[in-house]
C-alpha cells in the first residue's frame, strides 16, 4: 500500500515510517514536507491513501489544501492528522470530505487501528464528548454543525434495511446522491428517501454529523 505522508516535520517521518514497519499490508511510505512536494508527488502517482497534517506551517493552510486535494483526487482517501482534537477541527475535516481524523497524541497501535480501519473502507474519528452545545460555525458559508448524540451499538446492527445500508457507505465515501444513484441503480429521490432514514435511524440531520456518529459506533 502506498502512503503519502504530507507533514513539515522530519521527525514525524521518522516516526511514522517506523511505526508502521510491520504494518499489513505492507506499507510503501512516499514523504512531501509542502503542499508544493506533495502536488510534486501526486503528479507522477496516486497514493492509495494520504495523510495530511493540517498544520503546515504560517504559510500553509492545511484545511485549503484538503478542499484542493479532495477535488482533485475524489476517490483517494484522505485521513487528516492533527495537534489538535477539537471537536470544531474534527467536524471541518469531516465536512470537507476527509475519511478520517487522527490527534497526534493517540497511542501507536491506535493510530494503526485507525488506518486499518480507513483501508477497510471504514473512517475514524477520535472519541470525543458529545454533547448538544453548538459549535462554532466552520468558515466560509457551510452551516454550523452541533454534534450528533453517541450511537453505542454496532454498525452492523444499527436499524437500517441493506439497501439503506448501501447508501449510508456512499454517504461515508463523500459520493453526491446522483451518484450513489446511478452507482445502486435507483433514483434520487429513492436515495433522498433512504438518506433521511439514515439521519433518523442515527438521530442526526446532517451528513458530517452522519459520519461523525458512525464514527463514533464501537469497532
Amino acid at each position: 500500500m502506498k502512503l503519502l505522508l504530507v507533514d513539515d516535520h522530519p521527525l514525524i517521518h521518522i516516526a511514522l515510517r517506523a511505526l508502521l514497519s510491520d504494518f499489513q499490508p505492507p506499507v510503501q511510505l512516499l514523504g512531501a514536507e509542502s503542499a508544493a512536494q506533495a502536488r510534486a508527488q501526486l503528479s507522477s502517482q496516486e497514493p492509495d491513501m494520504l495523510l495530511l497534517d493540517l498544520q503546515l506551517g504560517e504559510q500553509e493552510d492545511g484545511f485549503a489544501l484538503l478542499d484542493e486535494l479532495r477535488a482533485s483526487y475524489p476517490a483517494m482517501p484522505i485521513v487528516c492528522i492533527s495537534g489538535s482534537d477539537q471537536m470544531a477541527d474534527v467536524i471541518r475535516a469531516i465536512d470537507q470530505g476527509a475519511m478520517g481524523f487522527i490527534p497526534k497524541h493517540v497511542a501507536p497501535e491506535e493510530f494503526k487501528q485507525a488506518l486499518l480501519l480507513v483501508v477497510s473502507g471504514g473512517i475514524y474519528v477520535p472519541p470525543m464528548r458529545m454533547g448538544n452545545a453548538p459549535l462554532p460555525a466552520p468558515p466560509g458559508n457551510r452551516d454550523p454543525s452541533s454534534a450528533p448524540p453517541p450511537v453505542r451499538v454496532p454498525l452492523s446492527q444499527l436499524a437500517i434495511t441493506p439497501r439503506q445500508h448501501e447508501v449510508l457507505q456512499g454517504l461515508l465515501q463523500g459520493k453526491p446522491n446522483k451518484l450513489i444513484a446511478s452507482e445502486l441503480n435507483i433514483s434520487a429521490e429513492t436515495v433522498k428517501d433512504h438518506v433521511q432514514a439514515i439521519y433518523r435511524a442515527l438521530g442526526v440531520n446532517s451528513r458530517t454529523q452522519a459520519v461523525l456518529a458512525v464514527g463514533q459506533m464501537s469497532r
